[in-house]
């Protein structure tokens, strides 16, 4: 048996989608390479945040999730660089050849060219920028706690980026501080914490119908938040974020500042030599592939691909997860039945959602819009639905109803001094 050898970088939702799909090819020999042992569920990275979920509620490891496929092996480890004409992907401790190969590595925080920035704020993009990011916020009313005379200094948190994450990270924190452990101090008043959330446009969740946008911006008001559209940031430093407002230019000052405005593509895109885009994605064709190279395949938040409006696809996990399954079928059928045929990719849009807050969210189908907790719960079924794993989605669904019933969060153990992060 001829088996073609594929080789998959990433195991996000696209990548990992692709493997499904390819394990049952019985004529292919499977390489998944990830530098990481886990796949990571990053639209619940904000819970683990905020002490609602620990962080193996939404990450599990790749090996259990491939484990009953003969034909694939999982390899932890980083790619360097990509041979595209002698058909070979170098890591930094071997090197694997291939005669398909799928790039689905996905994104990482980016500066907008400011790289500096990065020393003043914490990210919220894997597992260890979660796990940081919550031990700072719950040292930082630890510290209030012993110095109540520095306690509005202390309790100042500002988000900046009004997208999903910011959003759903903002109103998370209100809850936290205004809610859940409220009456666990003695010396301070948690629920005079200021949350500042800094979005450089005119509206929150700019890819949402301004109805909602609106409804966000007043619900998140209404917990508590400062929110502050229009809003440029200039620079950050040490002496604070200094931004540009209608009313002109100021410095904002907060305890713990988190980066949720921008990502860029993986850097190994790179590697393949043609042209990106300033995110630095591969620009494709429409097979998420390449005319002179048609055996490589980019999917997933690496990729600028634009449909036949010339309306590039957003960087979401539907998008990576169809395209997945998408470049996987083509290769399915030219490994199985020599079936060189491909259709464009065209994308079905199945919606997008964010959480506010507790009984609160938003949800747009097309023209359908859905929002408080008929939202909620939607949301809530879906990113149970999406989760992988039984055992994920148990103890997710328990977390969330004991913090529902009893206004409490579950992870928040400061486990090590945050110098040691």
């Amino acid at each position: 048996m001829n088996q073609k050898k594929i080789i998959v970088i990433g195991a996000e939702f696209g990548g990992l989608q692709a493997v499904k799909k390819l394990a049952k090819c019985d004529d292919a020999l499977i390489t998944l390479i990830d530098r990481t042992n886990h796949h990571l569920f990053q639209p619940l990275l904000y819970q683990v945040a905020t002490a609602v979920l620990n962080p193996a509620d939404i990450a599990i490891p790749i090996r259990s999730l491939t484990s009953k496929y003969d034909n694939v092996e999982v390899i932890m480890g980083n790619v360097v660089s990509i041979d595209k004409d002698k058909k070979i992907v170098f890591t930094k401790d071997g090197q694997y050849s291939y005669d398909f190969l799928i790039l689905a590595a996905g994104s990482q925080t980016g500066y907008f060219g400011h790289s500096e920035w990065e020393k003043y704020t914490t990210p919220l993009k894997n597992v260890v920028n979660a796990i940081q990011c919550r031990k700072r916020i719950l040292l930082s009313f630890e510290e209030a706690e012993k110095h109540p005379e520095r306690s509005s200094e202390l309790l100042r948190y500002i988000i900046i980026g009004g997208g999903p994450t910011g959003v759903e990270l903002a109103g998370s924190i209100a809850e936290l501080s205004k809610k859940i452990i409220s009456g666990d101090f003695r010396s301070i008043d948690t629920s005079k914490s200021e949350i500042i959330l800094i979005e450089a446009g005119a509206d929150l969740l700019p890819a949402f119908d301004r109805e909602l946008s609106v409804y966000t911006k007043d619900q998140l008001i209404k917990r508590g938040v400062n929110v502050m559209l229009n809003t440029k940031v200039l620079n950050i430093d040490e002496n604070g974020i200094h931004v540009s407002t209608l009313e002109g230019n100021k410095v904002i000052k907060g305890n713990i500042v988190v980066w949720a405005a921008g990502v860029e593509a993986n850097p190994i895109g790179k590697s393949l030599g043609y042209p990106n885009d300033r995110g630095g994605r591969v620009i494709v064709d429409e097979f998420c592939s390449f005319k002179d190279h048609p055996e490589i395949f980019v999917i997933g938040d690496l990729a600028n691909f634009k449909d036949k409006n010339e309306k590039q696809l957003p960087g979401l996990s539907p998008v990576a997860m169809q395209q997945g399954r998408f470049v996987a079928d083509i290769i399915s059928r030219s490994v199985e039945n020599n079936d060189n045929q491909r259709k464009p990719f065209k994308y079905t849009d199945k919606g997008k959602m964010a959480a506010i807050g507790r009984k609160v969210a938003i949800s747009q189908i097309n023209n359908i819009k859905i929002k408080g907790f008929i939202g909620w719960l939607a949301w809530l079924f879906v990113h149970l639905y999406y989760q992988v794993g039984f055992k994920n989605r148990f103890s997710i669904l328990i977390s969330w109803i004991w913090s529902y019933i009893t206004f409490k969060a579950g992870s928040r153990l400061i486990q090590e001094p945050i110098d040691k992060i």
